[in-house]
């Protein structure tokens, strides 16, 4: 039964994949708003075709410029952020490769960073300033790797230096940067325990089509994001400082979540 579902979960997704690919290819060409608003409607849809379920406690902040920093556990974080408002992300450069995948990620406007090079961070951070400056919300992983989505990584402070750029560029005099949690709780209508974080985060060595294949079988998945409070980026800002204090808020309210 299930089987038979996911089948069905995999060719709706398809289809919707088919209506909007084309519509989105020409409205990134042409420069439309729609390029923006597009993805949030084939993101939402996609989640309802995967049976993902997400609550949301807190809101966005509208100012601008706007940087998220949220954990990252899964491929399956793309989407249930950018369900959420018209946003675009950084990605590391392989994923510009993928199939389908790095088209998609094109097609929503993604910053890649090459981080097999260390100058490459210079370049990522200038274009992710200028990208900030024009106002775009973008997404950051400080983390800079994906994790099982119980815990948090380190995060790191390279890229929050884009907020300084984006304030040089843009002439702001400060630049919100805003934590965001992202915690899957349950699993088929099961909680999920430590042994099923590898059904759900995508990590270390475990191959991208098994594990998609995975989620379209599990019969359903609850997420919750959780806005944290916004901290402004201004001239007088430490880049570790502030990332230091991202990663405890994501982390606190992570574990707040898990283990009310």
């Amino acid at each position: 039964m299930r089987r038979l579902a996911a089948t069905f979960a995999l060719a709706r997704l398809a289809a919707l994949t088919a209506v909007a690919l084309p519509v989105q290819l020409l409205a990134v060409k042409a420069g439309w708003r729609l390029a923006a608003t597009l993805p949030v409607w084939w993101h939402r849809h996609a989640l309802e075709a995967l049976a993902v379920r997400i609550r949301v406690t807190g809101t966005p902040v509208v100012d601008r410029p706007l940087l998220v920093t949220p954990n990252h556990a899964s491929w399956l974080d793309i989407p249930v952020i950018a369900a959420q408002m018209p946003i675009s992300f950084v990605a590391k450069s392989e994923v510009a490769e993928w199939p389908l995948f790095g088209l998609l990620a094109k097609l929503q406007r993604t910053v890649f960073v090459d981080r097999t090079r260390r100058t490459a961070t210079g370049s990522a951070t200038s274009e992710l300033g200028s990208r900030l400056a024009d106002g775009d919300c973008m997404v950051l992983f400080p983390e800079g790797t994906s994790w099982r989505g119980d815990d948090v990584l380190p995060f790191r402070s390279a890229l929050l230096g884009a907020a300084r750029t984006a304030m040089l560029h843009g002439g702001h005099d400060r630049v919100w940067v805003q934590p965001l949690t992202v915690v899957y709780t349950r699993l088929g209508g099961l909680p999920i325990g430590r042994a099923e974080r590898a059904r759900v985060g995508w990590y270390g060595d475990i191959e991208l089509p098994a594990h998609l294949w995975g989620v379209f079988l599990a019969g359903g998945l609850d997420v919750e994001l959780v806005w944290g409070e916004a901290q402004p980026f201004d001239e007088t800002t430490n880049r570790k400082r502030l990332a230091a204090a991202l990663e405890a808020t994501v982390r606190r309210d992570l574990l707040a979540t898990l283990r009310p």
